[in-house]
């Protein structure tokens, strides 16, 4: 057998991830709005890969190129815009199938063709006081670089203005940044309907009155566009330059970074249709993509519900952890027993109101905190600023480069470090991806320390949307390496050891080498061997291989993997013992576990790290065990409701077919619902337990 059979191409076991997402839109039971929003959520996911996948792909190919180096990445670059075309012709398809849902519960999408007088003269005005102020026409002349105006994140309307035989050609930014994509119109009095049209077409219809006045024109016309640039940037590391000054140079250079993908709305004539290819510099490794006329579909993720409740899922609100009830403050409950959150199940605020007591508390001497997304208005990061002026040693690690959120580190670092915190940005060449908080208090006339070891990041927002876990401990063993890991990240050169975490890239590889190993040696030996690893994705070729070896010792190994996933299932003699499922859900599976049967004296960790090459060997990362049984077997309890899910759990197999796994007679099982409904169990009986307590 070949050796490519054993690994799936991650890139398109992404796209297979992506798919997963589309099957959500198509769902018929999932809620009508809710289903318009996985569009959005497919759509921002296909920008992201064009951005950071097929742009990594494309750079592969011109550098073999350069170097006169066969490659194999042409033909990758072909399926993956094979793959592409399929499940946008899917997405165009169900987009047309939602429309028409929404038009039977009166709820109507119009575009600007299909207005009543009164609802015209409503947008005429609308677009004179709110729309038109953010509009100025860029009129493509030869001397205008398109580029440098052309943003990422934005869709336009390329305006082809007619006289005659001639054109010349305009675009118009959609500014979405200061006005809503979807803007109710007002209805008739007795009319029960509801009626939305995008800004797009209110611009659409009132371009005459944009250009009426200064051009002369016969006609015209109106075609949407959106370009995805390469999201990688090439920093200047002049020894002058400090990281902050780079990573601002790198932001800026995103905005003239060269275009992976071009869509256009279809029916754009092709004289217009070249003129911007040439404009743009799109290349024969570009996808140039013919479209709808909606573009930035990724705004259907804020779709608005204007119908009834049931349109949406029903609301799970996030509940309190009983595990703090009955102390006097945090660390008094996190002192008596570690504590496990689980969000978005339990409430983020939690964690808010930890470091909230700790900006004040007159115990407190210091607060350590990494950071790799944020909210924008973050109340953790105001509770930091609150310990500084409280008198507090606060240091907050800030990772520049994550992906997406370069903009909105560089403000925090500036904002804090204008306030007096200590703030680091990391080791240079490894990007600073763990979660955690450590906080020294002075007890008694002893230091002890407290800490937070997560899975996903401090951001109040996503901890709305994303399952993680976090563990609060006062284990002083664990508490100190995780002092240790942030000296680590202050000075990467200095030796140290980690007994208690797994961190990378200081000993994550050899760490999982050995668990994996330990379960192949029982196996051997006869006894009872078993793996369970939940993860975001599985990329990493030495890993992938240690778990083919495991598999063909006769361990076997259960895996809940939410996206790229390049190992092989179920391949005769290799894989036998490995299954497979991803969930997709109303929540985004964010987790990373690893439970370890070992012979009995089962190992249950948590983790910042997915198992690819860069997580490994070069990012900060650290999982913790945990040693608590009575969490321990929580985890283990939440990751069996995963694999007992009929409703949405798919078998990842080799041919990358996304089926549902077959719910036979089994009753209906949605793992995420019946997860809340678990731990409300949990905290009801943690409730029972404190009041006999007390």
């Amino acid at each position: 057998m070949s050796a490519e059979k054993f690994y799936v191409e991650k890139e398109l076991s992404w796209l297979s991830f992506n798919e997963r997402v589309l099957q959500e839109a198509a769902d018929k039971t999932v809620p009508l709005i809710e289903r318009i929003r996985f569009l959005g959520i497919f759509s921002n996911n296909l920008d992201e890969f064009y951005k950071v996948r097929f742009s990594d792909v494309k750079r592969r190919i011109l550098i073999n190129q350069e170097s006169g180096n066969s490659d194999k990445s042409k033909r990758l670059l072909s399926k993956m815009q094979s793959k592409v075309r399929k499940l946008n012709l899917k997405f165009d398809e169900l987009y047309n199938e939602l429309i028409l849902e929404m038009a039977r519960r009166r709820i109507f999408l119009v575009n600007e063709t299909q207005l009543t007088e009164t609802q015209i003269k409503w947008i005429q005005k609308y677009f004179q006081k709110k729309v038109l102020p953010h509009l100025t026409p860029l009129l493509l002349k030869d001397e205008i670089d398109v580029l440098q105006f052309l943003k990422d994140e934005y869709a336009y309307i390329g305006v082809d203005i007619k006289q005659g035989q001639s054109s010349q050609y305009a675009l118009l930014e959609i500014p979405t940044d200061h006005l809503p994509r979807f803007i109710m119109v007002p209805e008739q009095k007795g009319e029960r309907r509801k009626t939305i049209i995008l800004l797009d077409n209110i611009i659409r219809y009132c371009l005459n009155d944009i250009f009426r006045g200064f051009f002369d024109y016969d006609e015209l016309n109106g075609y949407s566009i959106k370009m995805t640039r390469d999201a990688e940037y090439d920093l200047s590391h002049e020894i002058e330059h400090n990281l902050l000054e780079q990573m601002s140079e790198g932001v800026n250079q995103r905005l003239s970074a060269m275009p992976v993908r071009f869509v256009y709305e279809k029916g754009m004539p092709n004289t217009m249709l070249t003129f911007l290819c040439k404009k743009l510099g799109i290349s024969n490794y570009d996808s140039l993509i013919e479209g709808s006329r909606y573009h930035n579909f990724k705004d259907f993720i804020r779709f608005p519900n204007v119908g009834r409740d049931y349109l949406e899922n029903k609301p799970l609100p996030p509940m309190r952890c009983a595990d703090f009830d009955g102390y006097d403050n945090q660390f008094d409950a996190i002192r008596a027993q570690d504590i496990l959150l689980h969000f978005p199940y339990h409430s983020f605020g939690h964690v808010t109101e930890l470091v909230r007591q700790a900006s004040f508390d007159p115990k407190v001497r210091s607060i350590k905190i990494n950071i790799y997304r944020v909210a924008k208005d973050s109340r953790l990061m105001n509770s930091l600023i609150d310990a500084i002026h409280n008198g507090k040693n606060v240091t907050v690690v800030v990772e520049l480069q994550a992906r997406f959120d370069e903009e909105a580190n560089i403000e925090w670092s500036k904002v804090l470090t204008d306030n007096g915190v200590h703030v680091i940005f990391g080791a240079p060449g490894l990007k600073i991806h763990s979660k955690l908080l450590l906080i020294s208090r002075v007890e008694d006339g002893n230091m002890v320390r407290y800490a937070h070891i997560g899975t996903g990041n401090f951001h109040e927002n996503n901890a709305r949307f994303y399952t993680d876990f976090s563990l609060l401990t006062a284990d002083q063993d664990i508490a100190d390496e995780v002092r240790h890991v942030f000296g680590y990240i202050e000075n990467p050169y200095r030796p140290v050891k980690f007994e208690q975490l797994i961190v990378s890239p200081r000993n994550s590889r050899n760490k999982l080498y050995r668990l994996i190993d330990n379960e192949i040696a029982n196996a051997q030996a006869g006894k009872k061997a078993r793996l369970t690893l939940k993860l975001n994705n599985l990329a990493d070729k030495g890993l992938i291989n240690k778990l083919y070896l495991a598999s063909q010792a006769g361990v076997k190994i259960n895996m809940i993997v939410r996206g790229m996933c390049s190992l092989v299932p179920g391949l005769e003699g290799i894989s036998d013992n490995i299954t497979i499922i991803s969930i997709v859900d109303r929540f985004l599976e964010h987790p990373r576990v690893l439970i370890a049967h070992n012979n009995g004296d089962t190992k249950v960790f948590i983790s910042s790290a997915d198992w690819m090459t860069r997580n490994i060997d070069h990012r900060i990362e650290v999982a913790t065990p945990v040693k608590d049984e009575r969490l321990k077997q929580r985890i283990i309890d939440i990751i069996n409701i995963h694999f007992t899910d009929t409703v949405k759990a798919r078998r990842i197999d080799k041919e990358m077919s996304n089926r549902y796994v077959l719910r036979g007679n089994k009753k209906k099982i949605r793992s995420q619902v019946a997860i809340y409904d678990y731990l409300k169990h949990v905290e009801k009986q943690t409730k029972k337990a404190n009041k006999r307590r007390l």
